[in-house]
C-alpha cells in the first residue's frame, strides 16, 4: 500500500511544439502547467506512430492508443497496424466471418460504411480499396459506399480528394458483372459517428441517409459536396448528410439479404451504429425498418460487450495492465471524466476491457458532456471533473486516481484558435484546484497528455501569402510528462513515450512494476 496517493492528469490533446504559429498552448495564460514545467522534474515523451503501435512514425497517435499504452504500460500493435498485416496476409480473406458476408449477400449488396480518408486514425482508404476488390475476386455482383467525411484528421476541405479517388479506383473494377458505387455520405460529425452515446441523433441522422435512403439527393458526392460548401460554408466535417438518386431513386438503400461492413478500425465511434445493427433489442430510437442483413465491423469494438458480434479483425489482446497490478496489491483506484474520454480513463485504459478487474478497488464516475458545440462552450465540464475529482484526493479513500481534461483535444478538433486558447486555460484553473488537493493531502501529482492537438491549430502555409486554413487533425509532437510532489530524477530519453508511464505510477506507488511493461521514467 502506498503511504502517499498518486494522481495522474491526462490533458488531452495538449502537445509540446516551439512554433508559436497556431499554437493554443503556447497562446494560452496558463500559469499553473507553466510553474509545474518550470520547478518539477521533467521531460517529453512520444505518443505517435511506432511508440503507440501503429505502422509509422508519421502515423499521429490518439486518444484510444494512447489510453491503451498509459494503462497497459506496453506497445501492441492497434487498429491500422493490425489491419494492414491481416490485409497484407490475406488472413482477413480467409476468416470465416468474411466468407460468410459474402456468402450472404450473392443475391443482394454488400455495403462498406465508414470514414473516407487516409488519416489513419479510424480508417483507411486503403483498406476499403482492397475490400472492394476481394468483394468482386469473390462474386459479389453489387457494392455500395456509405462515405462519411473526415476533415478532422486530414484537412478540413480535402472530401474531393477521397471521393475522387475511390470512385476512379471503382470505375477501374466495374464491368459487366460487378457494379461499385457511392450511395450515401455525410459528415463524421454530422451523422453516424457519434461516441459514448453523447448524441444518438447524429446516429439516427445516419441511420435514415444509409439503411432508409431518406435525405436530400443529388447525382453524385461531388455534386452533394460542392452544393453543401456553397451553401453553407461548413468543412467537411459538418457537411450534412446526402443520398445518391438516379432516376429518382436512391442507388443503394440497405436492404434483406445485404451485408453490411463497417471499415472503421477505431472503437468509440463505431459502436452506437454497430448496436443499431446489431442490438435486437435496440430503442435509442425508431429505427423505421430493420433489413435482415449480415452485419460484421472491421474489428470488435468492444469485447466484453460484444460490440458487434462479428468482425474482420481480432483486436489486441492487451494482458498485464496497470489496473490489474495494482488491484494484486489492494490499491484503491478511481477514475473521472466526462462522457467525451470516460470511456479512454475506463475501457481503453484497462486494454480494452468494459469490466472492472476489481470492483470492490475501483471506482469510476462519469460527468456527463453537454450537447453542444465545443466552440461554444470551450471550458466544457473541466470544473465539474474537478469538483467531483478533489472531493475524492481529499477522502482519503483511493491511493490512484486518474482523470482526463478532454479541452485541448475536443475543442481543438473544432479548428476555433480563440475557442482553443479558452479549453487550454480552462484545463490549468482546474490543474492548479488539483494541485492543492494533492497538496492537502501531501500526495505525488503526474501530469502529461495523451496525444498533441491544440499545439498545432493551423495548417503550415506553403506560401507566405496564402489564406491560414485551420489545422483540426492531432499533432505528431511530444507530450509533456510532469511529477510534482516527489524527490525523483527523470530520465531524458527521446525513445520514452506513453508506455513507459505505468512503471512510473508503480514506482510511485511503491509497487514492482510489472515484468512485462516497458521502463520507468523515473531514474533509478
Amino acid at each position: 500500500m502506498s503511504k502517499r496517493p498518486v494522481v495522474l492528469v491526462v490533458m488531452d490533446g495538449i502537445g509540446i511544439s516551439d512554433n508559436e504559429f497556431g499554437n493554443a498552448v503556447k497562446a494560452a495564460y496558463k500559469p499553473t502547467l507553466d510553474e509545474l514545467w518550470g520547478t518539477c522534474p521533467h521531460t517529453e515523451i512520444k505518443a505517435h506512430g511506432l511508440a503507440v503501435g501503429l505502422p509509422t512514425d508519421g502515423d499521429m497517435g490518439n486518444s484510444e492508443v494512447g489510453h491503451n499504452a498509459l494503462g497497459c504500460g506496453q506497445i501492441y500493435s492497434q487498429g491500422a497496424k493490425l489491419v494492414n498485416e491481416n490485409i497484407e496476409t490475406g488472413e482477413i480473406f480467409n476468416t470465416d466471418t468474411w466468407k460468410d458476408l459474402v456468402a450472404n449477400c450473392k443475391d443482394g449488396k454488400m455495403h462498406f460504411l465508414g470514414l473516407l480518408s487516409d488519416g489513419n486514425v479510424h480508417s483507411h482508404i486503403n483498406h476499403l480499396k482492397a475490400l472492394i476488390k476481394r468483394a468482386k475476386e469473390d462474386g459479389v455482383k453489387e457494392v455500395r459506399i456509405h462515405a462519411l467525411l473526415d476533415g478532422r484528421d486530414v484537412p478540413e476541405t480535402s472530401a474531393l480528394t477521397y471521393v475522387d479517388d475511390i470512385e476512379a479506383y471503382m470505375a477501374d473494377l466495374n464491368d459487366d458483372n460487378f457494379h461499385a458505387c457511392i450511395a450515401s455520405g455525410g459528415g463524421r460529425m454530422t451523422i453516424t459517428m457519434d461516441r459514448y452515446e453523447a448524441n444518438w441523433a447524429m446516429v439516427e441522422q445516419g441511420w435514415h441517409v444509409h439503411v432508409l435512403g431518406e435525405g436530400r439527393e443529388f447525382a453524385s458526392a461531388r455534386e452533394a459536396i460542392e452544393t453543401y460548401r456553397n451553401e453553407t460554408g461548413v468543412v467537411d466535417q459538418d457537411l450534412p448528410g446526402f443520398v445518391i438518386a438516379k432516376d429518382g431513386k436512391p442507388v443503394g438503400t440497405i436492404e434483406d439479404g445485404d451485408s453490411v461492413i463497417l471499415f472503421n478500425f477505431r472503437g468509440d465511434r463505431a459502436q452506437e451504429i454497430s448496436l443499431a445493427f446489431d442490438n435486437e433489442n435496440f430503442d435509442k430510437f425508431d429505427r423505421v425498418r430493420v433489413p435482415n442483413v449480415m452485419y460484421a465491423g472491421m474489428l470488435q469494438y468492444d469485447a466484453d460487450l460484444c460490440i458487434p458480434k462479428n468482425f474482420l479483425t481480432q483486436p489486441p489482446k492487451i494482458k498485464y495492465t496497470l489496473t490489474e497490478e495494482l488491484c494484486k496489491h489492494n490499491i484503491r483506484e478511481y477514475a473521472i471524466s466526462e462522457t467525451q474520454k470516460y470511456g479512454h480513463v475506463t475501457y481503453f485504459w484497462n486494454g480494452n476491457r468494459s469490466e472492472k478487474v476489481n470492483p470492490a478497488l475501483e471506482d469510476y464516475v462519469e460527468i456527463q458532456s453537454d450537447v453542444v458545440p465545443f466552440e461554444q462552450r470551450p471550458w466544457m465540464k473541466a470544473a465539474e471533473i474537478t469538483d467531483v475529482l478533489c472531493a475524492a484526493i481529499e477522502s482519503g479513500n483511493y491511493d490512484f486516481l486518474r482523470t482526463n481534461y478532454p479541452n485541448g483535444d475536443m475543442v481543438g478538433h473544432t479548428g476555433n484558435f480563440e475557442a482553443t486558447v479558452i479549453g487550454v486555460e480552462a484545463v490549468d484553473l482546474q490543474l492548479a484546484r488539483v494541485k492543492k488537493a494533492v497538496d492537502a493531502v501531501n500526495g505525488i501529482l503526474i501530469v502529461t497528455a495523451d496525444h498533441g492537438n491544440a499545439d498545432e491549430m493551423y495548417e503550415k502555409k506553403k506560401k507566405e501569402d496564402a489564406p491560414i486554413k485551420a489545422k483540426t487533425s492531432h499533432t505528431l509532437n511530444k507530450v509533456p510528462f510532469i511529477i510534482y510532489g516527489a524527490d525523483v530524477e527523470l530520465k531524458q530519453d527521446e525513445n520514452l513515450g506513453l508506455s513507459n508511464v505505468a512503471a512510473t505510477v508503480a514506482d510511485l506507488l511503491e509497487v514492482a512494476p510489472n515484468e512485462h511493461w516497458n521502463e520507468s521514467i523515473i531514474k533509478k
